[in-house]
């Protein structure tokens, strides 16, 4: 049996244990996958060693900080300087960006002229290299003004006005939290916006819920969450060809 794993903080709110664990049953895998919550990612070669891990995602709040612990970037990784998704062979780590396909899957249903991108850490990373790759103007708010282009205090209705999609790159309103939204004017929020969050615990944030009451298009995390789970797994596969895992 193969074992794979998501690396996290706090992962009581991930649905990546039960997506991995139906996908393996259907097709007669003979892996399983672990909710592996650490403390500090320097302890990561521990946990992959005591795990016997083939693979593992990434998430909040070690997609940055992985890096320095890996052999190799691909390219696109090491463009977004965040990873989500690691290969583990021959003793090498290997890491992956495919966050960049999930957002790319779900902004294509959206109003993408102009957007405004909330966060600065490793997903609003992949967010803005996506915007890059296809050419879409972009803001960045940040809660520090020298990592982004405003702060919240600086978000006017005007600025909302002008960005016609809004996304959500940070884990304001993500389970347990769900009461909690984005400082923005939602009242500057029209039925001519788009808002992404990439949030898929709760289905609809409280951002999602204030945003449709305005009248606008939105999305949640699911979407990108399956994409990107699923671009993992190819990933996974390609390193695993010599000795396929299906039986």
């Amino acid at each position: 049996m193969r074992h794979y794993g998501l690396i996290g903080a706090h992962l009581s709110h991930s649905f990546s244990k039960n997506f991995f664990t139906v996908k393996f049953a259907n097709e007669g895998i003979d892996a399983d996958y672990s909710l592996i919550e650490i403390d500090d990612i320097s302890t990561i070669d521990k946990v992959i060693a005591e795990r016997e891990l083939s693979g593992f995602n990434v998430t909040i709040p070690y997609k940055e900080s992985i890096i320095p612990y890996l052999d190799e970037l691909s390219a696109e990784a090491e463009a977004v300087g965040a990873v989500n998704c690691i290969v583990v062979k021959n003793g090498r780590k290997i890491g992956y960006n495919t966050d960049i396909t999930g957002i790319e899957a779900t902004i294509e249903w959206l109003d993408r002229s102009n957007v405004l991108i909330l966060g600065t850490g490793g997903a609003s990373k992949a967010v803005q290299y996506v915007c890059r790759k296809h050419d879409i103007p972009y803001s960045v708010v940040s809660r520090d003004k020298a990592r982004g282009d405003y702060t919240y205090t600086d978000i006017t209705a005007e600025i909302i006005t002008r960005h016609k999609l809004i996304i959500n790159a940070t884990p304001i309103g993500m389970a347990p939290n769900v009461e909690d939204a984005p400082a923005l004017p939602y009242n500057a929020i029209t039925d001519n916006h788009s808002v992404f969050d990439l949030i898929y615990n709760p289905a609809k944030s409280q951002l999602l819920s204030r945003a449709e009451e305005r009248g606008a298009t939105t999305m949640n995390g699911m979407l990108m969450l399956q994409t990107q789970a699923i671009a993992s797994w190819h990933i996974w596969q390609r390193a695993d060809k010599e000795q396929p895992l299906v039986n």
